[in-house]
């Protein structure tokens, strides 16, 4: 795990470098790229867990003998908000790890057609649906691309309509410094777990030398 940035997370295994890599080969199919977004959902799944605290526990083996293990008290307190479309093969490996958590969903798009430059990018929200919050909870935003930091904001905010979460967090497949700069700027708690952290943005607000548009690549 590497990274000297407070709360921020670089899955730098090298089997989610590998799948990183097959994602951002443009010749890697529509099915194996949905599926490298599953195994990295999954790796960073791991991840966070190994990042929440853990209680002793006593069980009696079939050899009727005691044993120690461990329990993680808040795996069942996960709150997982999911940004469509591209974000749904990046859930369902996190929702391998998290079977029992609470599901919300977020259609978000950035309004391209005003984009003047910069970080800050209008964001259109068309659908919502985010599970009553009570202080309890861990909130997993999932979204492949954490970029100028504009989604991940407006989703926050919506969030934050609802309750305010025990800790929260990111999962994303590449960040920029600009994004996570940007997000910590204003929520400097959140804790980013995410594969790689890109050089640039282009003129376009989109990470290079990034994936292409995971959404496009996972369905068509």
């Amino acid at each position: 795990m590497g990274s000297s940035l407070p709360n921020v997370y670089v899955l730098d295994h090298p089997y989610a470098q590998m799948v990183l890599t097959r994602l951002r080969d443009k010749s890697t199919g529509q099915i194996e790229f949905r599926k490298g977004l599953v195994k990295l959902g999954r790796l960073i799944g791991f991840e966070i867990a190994r990042h929440l605290p853990v209680s002793k526990k006593l069980v009696t083996t079939p050899l009727e003998v005691e044993a120690e293990g461990v329990e993680i008290p808040d795996i069942d307190k996960i709150v997982l908000i999911t940004v469509l479309r591209a974000a749904m093969p990046l859930a369902e490996g996190l929702l391998k790890i998290f079977p029992t958590a609470r599901q919300g969903v977020v259609s978000a798009r950035r309004v391209e057609e005003t984009y003047s430059g910069g970080l800050d990018f209008e964001i259109e929200l068309t659908y919502l649906r985010i599970p009553r919050l009570n202080g309890s909870e861990i909130v997993i935003i999932a979204d492949p691309m954490l970029a100028t930091g504009s989604t991940m904001l407006r989703v926050v905010e919506e969030v934050y309509k609802v309750g305010k979460p025990k800790r929260l967090m990111f999962a994303t497949v590449i960040s920029t410094m600009q994004g996570i700069s940007r997000v910590h700027s204003v929520y400097p708690q959140t804790e980013i777990f995410t594969v790689a952290i890109d050089e640039k943005l282009n003129e376009k607000g989109f990470i290079v030398p990034g994936l292409g548009d995971a959404g496009d690549r996972a369905f068509g």
